[in-house]
């Protein structure tokens, strides 16, 4: 085996100076491992040491009982009935990410927000709280303190002013990992690659550069998405084996012709491969201004009559004229760009041509509008 990795890995550098001067990713920039993921994680608890920002007590139970109960480990008994005013005291929820391979004893790092009607959690420090999975274990100890981004402040007649966010703060490697989460990398199961964006193209090409610099019938595509890999069985030959794999080069299938128009902000991407059909477009619009103004008869002195306002509008009709330009067969993206700017055309307009010209048959790509 010692031998065979030997080899592998002088095949692997000698492809990789082949291919340095091709347009080509690395298979862990554009794929991820079955299995291998981060867990997510969550919890409840209590920071304490605010500057009268925390919960109203009076609005949030919740928060005198949590607090209450906390009381209570220590031998502190608070007798029933007893209005406690913790305005130092705020309730808030915890969330982490909880990374493949995650050993006990690691750091990680939490985000920290209220739950309730703390004003600000800055200067706060968060107690000793569990964070749990989706299967109710406890995986990791939260406790440390708040690092908040935004700030409030408040007059004496009621004006304030808040820069960002002050109800949600974080702490830097605030968490503890208690448990780690068993993962199948290490049993004798091929090895799978997702491919970030499913592609035939770039899983056929996937699972042939991998074939090429390891034997035949190593990898197989089973999909879109999927490329199963035969691997060691041996966990430390496996981690040389994911080393050697996830350094390959490989080069992506090219997307499908896509047209992308964002509604909102009037942004428009069009594809490397979009293409016309033979098609004739005229643009231009039709502005009609009608302005009113009256005018005022008056009799002469010493004559009978009365003064009379009569109104005197005035219509005037303009019209761009805008030549038609047509696309000749097969135009590329860059005739219609040049096409389209020489009309001059807003990114409304555009918006309006290039759906148009997807219901005439005429566009030949995916229009997404977003």
């Amino acid at each position: 085996m010692k031998t065979l990795l030997g080899l592998l890995l002088s095949s692997f550098f000698t492809a990789l100076l082949l291919s340095a001067g091709a347009s080509a990713e690395r298979v862990k920039d554009i794929a991820s491992v079955a299995g291998v993921r981060s867990n997510q994680l969550i919890g409840y608890g209590l920071v304490v040491g605010l500057d009268g920002t925390g919960d109203q007590t009076t609005q949030s139970p919740f928060t005198t009982q949590s607090f209450s109960n906390m009381l209570k480990q220590f031998g502190i008994n608070v007798p029933e009935g007893t209005r406690m005013q913790m305005k130092n005291v705020a309730a808030v929820m915890i969330h982490a990410d909880l990374p493949a391979f995650a050993k006990p004893g690691q750091a990680i790092d939490i985000t920290v927000s209220s739950v309730s009607n703390a004003k600000s959690l800055r200067g706060g420090t968060l107690l000793m709280s569990k964070l749990k999975g989706i299967d109710g274990n406890t995986y990791a100890v939260a406790q440390g303190s708040l690092v908040v981004g935004g700030f409030g402040v408040e007059a004496g007649d009621g004006s304030n002013i808040t820069v960002n966010v002050p109800s949600v703060g974080r702490i830097p490697n605030g968490a503890t990992v208690e448990r780690s989460v068993p993962n199948n990398f290490t049993g004798n199961q091929p090895i799978v690659f997702n491919l970030n964006r499913a592609d035939f193209t770039t899983a056929n090409r996937l699972a042939t550069a991998i074939n090429e610099m390891l034997g035949p019938d190593v990898a197989a595509a089973i999909d879109a998405v999927s490329v199963a890999v035969k691997a060691p069985q041996d966990p430390a030959h496996r981690v040389d084996f994911m080393a050697l794999l996830e350094n390959i080069e490989v080069k992506p299938g090219e997307e499908a012709a896509r047209v992308v128009i964002n509604s909102r902000t009037g942004t428009i991407v069009v594809g490397q491969h979009v293409r016309v059909s033979p098609v004739a477009i005229t643009h231009g619009s039709l502005t009609v201004s009608i302005s009113e103004d009256y005018d005022v008869s008056q009799p002469g002195a010493f004559a009978q009559g009365q003064t009379a306002i009569t109104p005197n509008s005035a219509i005037d009709v303009e019209e761009e004229t805008n030549p038609m330009f047509k696309f000749a067969p097969g135009s590329t993206l860059e005739d219609i760009v040049r096409s389209v700017n020489n009309v001059g055309a807003s990114p409304a307009d555009l918006m309006a041509i290039l759906e148009a010209l997807k219901q005439s048959g005429a566009l030949n790509a995916e229009l997404l509008v977003i």
